[in-house]
């Protein structure tokens, strides 16, 4: 799957399968780096999201309190 059609709980749950593999010694040294390039890319898509998540609700939020 694109990283650009990636949702926020799917990222999150890859994250999740990485660390796992990696706690669990599952990954081998030259496998290593291409997980941790991934989970970087991965982690930089999760903030993306909050951050325009919570400019989203911080606009919404905005509007409440503005007079009609």
């Amino acid at each position: 799957m694109s990283s650009a059609n990636l949702k926020y709980s799917e990222a999150i749950k890859r994250l999740e399968e990485i660390l796992e593999n990696i706690d669990r010694s599952n990954v081998g040294i030259d496998e290593l780096a291409e997980l941790v390039k991934e989970a970087a890319d991965l982690i930089k898509i999760c903030r993306s999201v909050l951050k325009n998540t919570e400019e989203n609700v911080q606009e919404t939020l905005n509007s409440l309190q503005t007079p009609p």
